[in-house]
C-alpha cells in the first residue's frame, strides 16, 4: 500500500506541475539587470509562483573591451554577482524563472555599439552560434533577447540584420539550443525589427518594445502607442514596458495604463521593465505591482 501510495501521490504531484506550467505559460514577466555595474542579486527579485519570470542579462556583447566589434563572437559584460552559479540557485529555487542574455545594448563604456554589416554573413552566424551556445552552457541560459539600438543609415537597408539575426535565432531554436527569443525595439529602430519580424516573426516570441522612449506619459496615449505597436508586431507578443525612474509614463499611471489597454480589447500577456538594477533603491514596487497585475488579469479570464 504504501508503494501505490507513493505512486499515487508523485503521479498527483506531476499533473498539478504540468498544469502549473501551462497556467504559468499565459503570463511573462521580463526584468532586465545587471548592465549598469550594481551589484544586483536574483534573489533580492521578488518573484510570484504564478508567472513565467525571465530575467534578461545586460549584455552580451560582440567586441572587445575597447569596443572593437569581434564578428559575431559574444562576450558576457554583467556584473559578476549574476554568475552561472547564482543561475541555477534562482532557478531551483523558483522553477518558473527563465535567464536571458540581451544582445548588444546601447553602449559598452563610453563607446556606442552600432550594428555593422558584417562582410561575410555566414561567418558571422556561425561565430554567433558558437558563442551564444556556450554563454547558454556556461549561464544555463534559457534564450536571447535582441537590443541592438544603433544603425548606420544604410546598415538595414540591405536586410543584413534581418537576415543575420533571423538565421541566428532560427539555428539556435532549430538546434535547441535556446527556448525563447524576444526582440527590443523602439521608436528609432523600429524599421529594422519590423523587418527581422517580418521574415522571423515565427521564432520570436515577445516584443520587448521600449515604450519609455516614446515619450508618452499618460495612460491615453500608452494606449494609443500599444494600439500602433500591437499593428506593427503582433498583439499578442506586443509587452507594456516600463522604465524605473526613467523615461516615459512613471508611477501608478503605469497601471492606470495596462486596465485602459485591457478595457479597450488587448491582453496584457506580459510586462517588461527596465530594470533591477534601479528597483533596489524602492524595494522593487514596480515588480510586485506588475506581477500581482498579471496574476489578477490571469484570474479573470
Amino acid at each position: 500500500m504504501a508503494k501505490i501510495h507513493h505512486l499515487f501521490l508523485l503521479k498527483t504531484s506531476l499533473a498539478i506541475a504540468f498544469l502549473l506550467k501551462g497556467f504559468c505559460d499565459g503570463k511573462v514577466m521580463m526584468e532586465y539587470i545587471g548592465a549598469t555595474g550594481a551589484p544586483v542579486r536574483f534573489d533580492n527579485v521578488p518573484i510570484e509562483d504564478g508567472i513565467d519570470f525571465h530575467f534578461i542579462l545586460g549584455f552580451a556583447i560582440d567586441a572587445d573591451p575597447s569596443g572593437n566589434p569581434q564578428n559575431g563572437t559574444f562576450s558576457p559584460y554583467w556584473v559578476s554577482s549574476l554568475s552561472p552559479d547564482s543561475i541555477v540557485a534562482i532557478k531551483g529555487s523558483h522553477p518558473n524563472v527563465k535567464v536571458m542574455a540581451s544582445l548588444s545594448g546601447w553602449s559598452l563604456g563610453n563607446t556606442v555599439l552600432k550594428w555593422y554589416n558584417p562582410a561575410n554573413e555566414q561567418l558571422w552566424i556561425s561565430n554567433a552560434f558558437d558563442s551564444i551556445k556556450s554563454l547558454v552552457e556556461t549561464y544555463h541560459l534559457d534564450g536571447i533577447d535582441v537590443d541592438y539600438e544603433v544603425f548606420r543609415k544604410t546598415n538595414y537597408s540591405s536586410g543584413s540584420f534581418s537576415y543575420c539575426i533571423g538565421e541566428l535565432l532560427s539555428l539556435l531554436k532549430n538546434q535547441s539550443v535556446i527556448s525563447v527569443a524576444t526582440i527590443a525595439p523602439f521608436y528609432n529602430t523600429v524599421a529594422p525589427y519590423i523587418e527581422l519580424f517580418r521574415n522571423y516573426g515565427d521564432v520570436i516570441d515577445y516584443v520587448n518594445h521600449q515604450f519609455y522612449t516614446d515619450k508618452v506619459r499618460t495612460p491615453q496615449r500608452f494606449l494609443n502607442d500599444f494600439r500602433l505597436r500591437a499593428q506593427q508586431f503582433d498583439k499578442a507578443k506586443v509587452l507594456p514596458a516600463y522604465e524605473v525612474n526613467g523615461r516615459g509614463i512613471q508611477g501608478d499611471r503605469f497601471f492606470d495604463a495596462l486596465k485602459l489597454i485591457e478595457e479597450n480589447g488587448f491582453e496584457v500577456n506580459g510586462v517588461m521593465i527596465w530594470s533591477a538594477d534601479a528597483s533596489v533603491n524602492n524595494q522593487y514596487y514596480y515588480e510586485r505591482k506588475s506581477q500581482a497585475f498579471l496574476l489578477n488579469s490571469t484570474s479573470s479570464i
